[in-house]
């Protein structure tokens, strides 16, 4: 039994969850850095063909395979976009959840919706002021207020305070990967049983991206990293979200998906012709099955999210969900040092991290009534 599963941490339990954490985070952000690289130099080199006749690949950053390293977006290399800012935010929103849980005030998906918001007045204001000093850490990082193509559905979904749910989704239309790329975090929730975990993920997806395949495609997704960030394999925690999300309406086009994804191994070599075949990655059930077929053939981590980055879909969104679920698999240490090292923000994302796993594993010594830790709860109030 898991520590997770008896709620006893060893040393060496803490350890391994902490890279899992860190390799989940760090990887959906150097993900969503390549991805967002990936993409411009593919627009950047259909412009050049376009106007001058060039051969792709004439630009020298694009090839036979795509773009293959980090490449600049947004102005320099590294650069990550609204999918990690609002990954960031989940894990916020989640860990002020475990803190309210002593005041017996305890709904996560309020706490997760508080920090969406939070998030969505990064996207209007020029920079953390006075208002921001009583409300956490995270809404004081400078680096965060910056528009990086958040998509429509996020923007419109939180631009006023009332959260939508299952019942009443913002956005019902809406079936694009943008809830979805920002639910990595509910499945480190590894305390948690995997159908909580899933619903709380639909029930998040629901307050911006209410389509129902939307929704249950971040259920689907939370459920994976779940199984990883708990030591399992890639291919059984799939099988675990087909089980789960099987009795949810509009689950069809998400099983659909991850099916295809799972037959798609056994047709042979790798490459883009597998994966534009797996659907249209603009629609969230095809981001999926193509963040799930990258990573259940990648040769390293490198090679997975080259898979996912080089097609004509959202490379930001489809990289960062593969990289996500590769960092939670491998580890911290399995991710590229080399683009580490020019990711965007990557300290803020390590101290969340390890402040994720340390509420997770010794949440009760850091906020309880009788020995509440000032520091904590001033980086993550109640209020």
């Amino acid at each position: 039994m898991s520590a997770a599963a008896t709620g006893v941490w060893g040393r060496a339990e803490q350890q391994d969850f902490r890279s899992r954490v860190r390799g989940a985070l760090l990887g959906a952000a150097v993900g969503d850095a390549f991805g967002a690289g990936a993409g411009a130099a593919a627009t950047a080199a259909t412009a050049a063909t376009a106007a001058v006749g060039e051969a792709p690949g004439a630009d020298g950053v694009t090839g036979p395979d795509g773009v293959t390293e980090l490449v600049p977006a947004h102005g320099r290399r590294g650069a990550v976009t609204a999918v990690t800012q609002l990954t960031l935010f989940t894990v916020d929103g989640l860990i002020r959840a475990q803190v309210r849980r002593d005041t017996g005030a305890w709904h996560p998906p309020t706490d997760v919706h508080r920090a969406y918001l939070r998030w969505a007045a990064t996207q209007r204001d020029w920079g953390p002021d006075e208002r921001r000093k009583d409300n956490g850490w995270l809404a004081c990082e400078e680096w965060l207020y910056v528009r990086r193509d958040a998509d429509r559905a996020s923007l419109l979904g939180l631009a006023d305070s009332a959260m939508g749910t299952l019942d009443a989704p913002k956005n019902p239309a809406a079936g694009d990967g943008g809830a979805l790329a920002r639910s990595a975090p509910f499945g480190l929730l590894v305390g948690w049983e995997p159908q909580l975990v899933c619903q709380l993920a639909v029930e998040c997806a629901a307050q911006t991206h209410g389509a129902p395949a939307a929704c249950v495609a971040a259920g689907a997704f939370a459920v994976i990293v779940h199984g990883l960030a708990r030591g399992g394999t890639l291919e059984s925690a799939v099988h675990r979200a087909l089980e789960l999300i099987a009795p949810r309406p509009g689950h069809e086009p998400v099983t659909d998906g991850l099916q295809g994804a799972l037959d798609a191994v056994r047709q042979g070599v790798p490459g883009p012709e597998r994966v534009a075949a797996l659907g249209d990655a603009h629609r969230a059930e095809g981001a999926l099955a193509v963040a799930v077929y990258a990573s259940l053939v990648a040769e390293d981590i490198r090679h997975g999210l080259r898979l996912a980055a080089n097609h004509e879909g959202p490379s930001a969104t489809t990289a960062s969900l593969t990289g996500a679920l590769l960092g939670a698999l491998h580890g911290e240490t399995a991710l590229p040092p080399a683009w580490l090292a020019e990711l965007e923000g990557r300290p803020t994302v390590l101290e969340l991290a390890d402040d994720f796993a340390m509420e997770m594993t010794q949440g009760p010594a850091l906020h309880s009534p009788t020995h509440s830790s000032p520091g904590w709860l001033a980086r993550y109030p109640r209020a």
